[in-house]
């Protein structure tokens, strides 16, 4: 096999998106703990409904590289039920090689569902117990991309970090998933310490250090103490947060213009991770691939899915020269 220049480890589903017409969302007085509500045992008409295969954390992330025409890859597990059967035709399509990939006998396929009411979603997930086990990798990649894995996947991770350990050349990001953060940094403090690209959001980051603290610079400097060499801290669409221990500078990239506004906010995250890492793997320097990132954002938010917006390297390059003189990375003193 040749060797692939990125490598996501992650769960991979099917989301069905369900766009609401009757629905309404009540937050707190700060604006926090909102709760989606629908009428109680009613029938509620909704708009339609639009599958989309083969996306999660790290198949996103796979398919962004491997648009940017990076040798991408995947290593996820599957049910042999004809959902995983789809979702493998769709990274061949996009050119992920599934090598990697696991197939289980008798199990079924992560399926969720995503309750879409204005420009945001409520995901209901199921995450099957896969057996997990870390297959052969050879050669190794140049970049593993770590990201959600289901609740059972606590000795999977220790199997990674045996993995890293043994190839000290693979360089590491991590973009913890919901199960990783519960785990806690103790638990992954291995993981944590071999990560050079880390990125999650503002929320994420409070829960990591187990902290309200909300000021940025004490986010970054937190989450950079447990290991990681660069930390990334995005802010929806307020823009996102850079530290870099080589430099050791604060940065802040503002959002990339929406060119229309945001269908739905499902996988904007994936897309400023992944690019970033993407851009650092094509030899971008770390004020380059902040650039890069709220692009490949602001367009995947444009279409319904986590896939279908993300950019080839041609075209996030031409949006980026049309860029206006304000979009680039400023200092935070």
């Amino acid at each position: 096999m040749k060797q692939l220049d990125f490598l996501g480890i992650g769960d991979i589903t099917t989301d069905a998106f369900i766009r609401l017409k009757e629905a309404s969302v009540h937050c707190g007085i700060d604006k926090k703990n909102c709760q989606l509500c629908m009428r109680f045992a009613d029938k509620i008409p909704y708009e339609f409904v639009e599958v989309v295969r083969a996306v999660g954390n790290s198949a996103n992330a796979s398919v962004a590289a491997a648009r940017f025409g990076l040798a991408s890859g995947l290593i996820t597990d599957i049910g042999d039920d004809e959902n995983g059967k789809e979702c493998l035709q769709v990274l061949t399509k996009e050119k992920v090689d599934t090598s990697y990939a696991t197939v289980h006998k008798g199990m079924q396929t992560n399926y969720h569902y995503v309750l879409w009411y204005e420009d945001e979603r409520t995901i209901l997930v199921q995450h099957q117990e896969y057996p997990y086990r870390l297959p052969p990798i050879d050669p190794p990649p140049k970049w593993i991309y770590v990201s959600s894995l289901g609740g059972n996947s606590e000795q999977y991770h220790y199997e990674i970090i045996e993995y890293l350990k043994a190839h000290l050349e693979v360089r590491l990001a991590f973009q913890p998933g919901t199960f990783q953060i519960r785990l806690g940094t103790e638990k992954l403090a291995e993981l944590y310490k071999r990560t050079e690209i880390f990125v999650c959001n503002r929320e994420e980051a409070q829960k990591i250090l187990n902290t309200s603290e909300n000021e940025i610079k004490i986010l970054l400097d937190g989450i950079h103490a447990l290991g990681p060499r660069t930390v990334l801290i995005t802010d929806g669409p307020r823009g996102a947060y850079a530290f870099d221990s080589a430099l050791g500078e604060h940065w802040f990239q503002p959002p990339y213009p929406d060119p229309l506004p945001p269908q739905n906010r499902t996988g904007a995250g994936d897309a400023f991770a992944s690019t970033f890492t993407s851009a650092v793997a094509l030899g971008k320097s770390l004020t380059e691939a902040l650039r890069w990132a709220p692009i490949n954002s602001a367009y995947v938010v444009q279409q319904i899915g986590a896939q279908r917006g993300l950019l080839t390297r041609t075209e996030l390059e031409s949006y980026l020269a049309a860029a206006p003189k304000e979009y680039h990375p400023q200092r935070i003193r």
